[in-house]
């Protein structure tokens, strides 16, 4: 079963049972799927990437907005954020753990041959590759800058 068919049905489901907060985040979910599917000049059908690279979007921005909620002293709102990320985060793969993400960078940077920062472009485009969005980009690049800086 596809995420987006997921989606659908676990829509379904919250409707059914009148969960307000689940029901709301599924129909933001879908919308944004199918928002990115009529961009461009012709609409065309995700990809699961495709749909996985939305719903990682769509988590990170429910993240920020919890956070700045909380720097802005609203922590009702900053607690519903965080709820739909998890919500979110419920249909992504598993994210990496720290030590696989440094074992991952490890792998990359022997398998490339990379020695210096000028090799960092090489190393992230493969690193990337290697985590199939299982790994949060700014932690990745940090990682990989400093096992080339070093």
């Amino acid at each position: 079963m596809s995420t987006l068919d997921r989606l659908t049905a676990d829509l379904t489901t919250s409707l059914k049972a009148r969960d307000t907060l689940r029901t709301s985040t599924l129909r933001q979910l879908i919308g944004a799927v199918r928002h990115e599917a009529k961009a461009g000049t012709v609409e065309r059908e995700l990809t699961e990437d495709e749909v996985l690279k939305v719903l990682a979007r769509e988590s990170k921005k429910r993240r920020e907005s919890a956070q700045i909620y909380t720097d802005a002293g609203a922590p009702e709102r900053a607690a519903t954020e965080s709820a739909e990320a998890e919500i979110v985060d419920e249909y992504l793969p598993t994210r990496l753990s720290d030590e696989e993400l440094t074992a991952l960078v490890d792998a990359v940077v022997a398998d490339t041959g990379a020695s210096s920062l000028k090799d960092m472009g090489a190393v992230m485009k493969e690193a990337n590759a290697r985590a199939q969005g299982r790994a949060d980009g700014r932690a990745l690049s940090t990682l990989v800058r400093s096992r080339l800086a070093g």
